[in-house]
């Protein structure tokens, strides 16, 4: 999984311009983060036609708060540049969930 860079919301637009993501906002210290941590490859193998960035959330705080990302873990689909469904609250998430979550997204 790609890991994004530091920057601001218009650069990362301009990233997600063209295909379909998964922003996955995580950090180190979480630990709800690192329980789904885990499931992620199989996630990501469920999901192949998504690309799936994971976004620290202390490195990218001034996005994070510009996105209303305000718990992790979290997860945000964009199609085309253009956010098309969240899943982003601050409670544990289970692989089912997050996988129920990205198939209500297609």
């Amino acid at each position: 999984m790609e890991m994004l860079p530091k920057m601001n919301l218009a650069e990362l637009e301009e990233k997600l311009a063209q295909g379909d993501y998964v922003l996955f906002f995580t950090a180190d210290w979480c630990p709800d983060c690192r329980f789904i941590k885990p499931a992620m490859p199989e996630i990501e193998a469920n999901f192949a036609d998504l690309t799936f960035i994971q976004v620290d959330r202390d490195e990218n705080i001034d996005l994070c708060q510009e996105m209303m990302v305000m718990g992790i873990p979290s997860f945000i689909v964009y199609r085309g540049g253009k956010e098309v469904s969240r899943f982003v609250n601050k409670d544990r998430k289970t692989q089912k969930e997050v996988e129920d979550f990205l198939t209500a997204a297609k």
